[in-house]
């Protein structure tokens, strides 16, 4: 089976050398996030999703959840139970969520790590509480006092867990089309009926009371988007004074059968005049919502990066092991009848590949949710408005791109066992399928680049856009004598240069047809996070010459830099001439077959 050690160099060389996190967080008001307490964080993060996590990784995948069709409950495989009670024992559920609800108040960016490490060691059990976690700022953000003192204290503390209920049947990205009522009651509260799907933890044996958060109608609603109202419905009902007590009418009416994440319970969630409690305005749910989903966004994004740096780690140990064929220039271990697979330069492309999107993309995640607790506790409110436009510019991107390179990466690695990758004893092929998802949930990629383009592109003026080429022309422009940068900084500043040449003929082609963006989206989103990228090795390499890290590390970062620039970069190009092509470049397809 495969195996996983946290990268805690890379992750340390992420949020201190370039980051600066520590000086960040103190400026931000966060006192207790010290170096000495962030490192501690880090390493017992590592202890716990190493010895604990890890190993249950095939146990999931083997076993699945069960569901008892008598009784709507579900069964979670064997250690997942006991693991999320270590995790709770140890306070990681409320790390960084608000003293005042029992959390310990720490950036949202100490969390990230956390949450890297979790997917790697077991991408089936961070489902279970990645949602809390959304489910925790939409309530923080849109609820009223007294459903944040019923609620948030037992979701910190992690012992109730939260639901984000939005898809049905026919509904999907498109929830204008949802059809689940909510009718009011004479108590205040409203009875939620209707049915939804692919409900991650819907139901499971965690904890004593799930809260779901769903999406319905109230009878007065206005038809499409606009007329969605967000309502709290617990399993178990809650009273306004926080007291619990009987089974509210909402059931696990199935699972889901799927190609990955078999320890992950996707669930069919029926709700049959269960009672709720409107969060927010009536018809103003969508608030709400894409408080937690934005959320839920970055936290899949790091799904991503954390399946890539398990399946990079399993391919570098078995490439290393492997003894196939001569190099082509010799052999380079004459003692033994072949060469390790590592010396063969395919070999290394996918590798270093892998690292180059793996390291890189580190950084970018990192930064997101920089952003974020920069826009949330800034006193200056032209930096918070800035750092608020750049993290929303940031989210689709790192929630897209950090998929699609898992699900690269993960056939990388893969495809270094050969044959042995395609049977389950080293465990790569579950992480190819656990992989496959991450690029669907919470929002395929091709919504992602919709989100970027048609959102935060022209419908926001590319606020975010701007406010990221701005630092990526601060760096330029700071460093433009320096000769030990010259190589990254010129294709860094070209590839912006063509960056916003390409948003603005976007923009005039939509103009005249707004099917130019639908066209462009896709190309565009990509382009973007190779351009992010670029951004961030070569801030890298600057980051790590001023630091104090052994000579390796630093020749390290340069030579997967110059890797990164020469061989991935380039990607752009093809990005470019897609997008170049326009609406015209997709011939129309019969809507019937012929």
């Amino acid at each position: 089976m495969s195996s996983y050690k946290a990268p805690l160099d890379d992750m340390r060389f992420a949020l201190f050398d370039v980051l600066g996190s520590e000086a960040q967080f103190q400026r931000l008001g966060f006192a207790d996030a010290t170096r000495d307490v962030l490192d501690a964080v880090l390493d017992e993060a590592a202890r716990f999703t190493e010895t604990v996590l890890a190993p249950l990784n095939p146990v999931g995948d083997r076993e699945g959840c069960k569901l008892d069709s008598a009784t709507g409950a579900v069964t979670t495989p064997a250690g997942f139970r006991q693991a999320y009670a270590t995790f709770v024992d140890g306070g990681w559920a409320g790390l960084t969520s608000p003293v005042e609800f029992g959390g310990q108040g720490l950036p949202q960016l100490v969390g990230v790590p956390l949450k890297e490490m979790i997917d790697a060691a077991n991408l089936a059990w961070g489902n279970f509480p990645l949602l809390s976690h959304g489910a925790i700022e939409a309530l923080l953000h849109h609820g009223e006092g007294w459903q944040q003192e019923a609620f948030l204290k037992p979701l910190v503390e992690g012992r109730w867990t939260g639901t984000m209920c939005l898809t049905e049947p026919h509904c999907g990205s498109d929830l204008g089309l949802l059809k689940t009522r909510a009718e009011p009651n004479a108590d205040g509260s409203y009875s939620i009926t209707g049915t939804k799907i692919f409900i991650t933890a819907g139901e499971h044996d965690f904890t004593d009371n799930i809260v779901h958060l769903v999406l319905a109608r109230l009878p007065d609603a206005p038809a499409g988007s606009k007329g969605i109202s967000l309502f709290v419905v617990p399993r178990e009902r809650v009273a306004q004074d926080g007291s619990s007590g009987e089974r509210n009418a909402v059931r696990c009416g199935s699972l889901e059968h799927k190609m990955g994440i078999h320890g992950s319970a996707t669930c069919v969630m029926n709700f049959d005049g269960a009672q709720g409690y409107l969060i927010g305005a009536p018809h103003k749910g969508l608030m709400g919502m894409f408080t937690m989903m934005n959320s839920a966004r970055l936290g899949v994004g790091l799904q991503g990066l954390g399946l890539s740096e398990r399946a990079l780690q399993n391919a570098l140990r078995y490439s290393r092991e492997r003894l196939q064929m001569r190099a082509l220039s010799g052999a380079k271990f004459p003692d033994k009848p072949a060469d390790p697979i590592i010396v063969h330069p395919d070999v290394r492309r996918m590798l270093l590949t892998c690292k180059a999107l793996i390291e890189g993309g580190r950084l970018m995640g990192y930064d997101a949710a920089m952003q974020g607790d920069i826009a949330a506790n800034s006193s200056d409110t032209a930096e918070r408005e800035l750092a608020d436009a750049q993290a929303g510019f940031l989210t689709p991107i790192v929630k897209a791109c950090l998929t699609e390179w898992g699900v690269e990466c993960t056939y990388n690695a893969l495809q270094c066992f050969g044959g042995h990758g395609y049977i389950a004893e080293h465990g790569m092929e579950q992480l190819a399928r656990d992989a496959r998802i991450t690029t669907l949930y919470e929002g395929t990629t091709g919504i992602q680049a919709l989100d970027l383009l048609g959102r935060k592109i022209v419908a926001m003026k590319g606020a975010g856009l701007k406010a990221f080429l701005a630092r990526v022309q601060a760096f330029c422009e700071e460093n433009a004598d320096n000769q030990s940068l010259a190589e990254f900084v010129g294709p860094l500043r070209e590839t912006a240069s063509r960056w916003q040449q390409l948003t603005v003929k976007i923009g005039q082609r939509a103009a005249g047809d707004p099917d130019e963006i639908g066209a462009a989206s896709y190309d565009y989103l990509m382009y973007s996070g190779y351009a992010v990228l670029a951004y961030w090795w070569a801030r890298a390499v600057a980051a790590a010459d001023a630091s104090s890290h052994p000579q390796s590390f630093r020749d390290d970062k340069r030579a997967t830099a110059r890797f990164f620039f020469a061989r991935v970069l380039p990607r752009t190009l093809t990005h470019s001439a897609a997008i170049e092509s326009g609406v015209a470049g997709l011939p129309e397809l019969a809507v019937e077959a012929v």
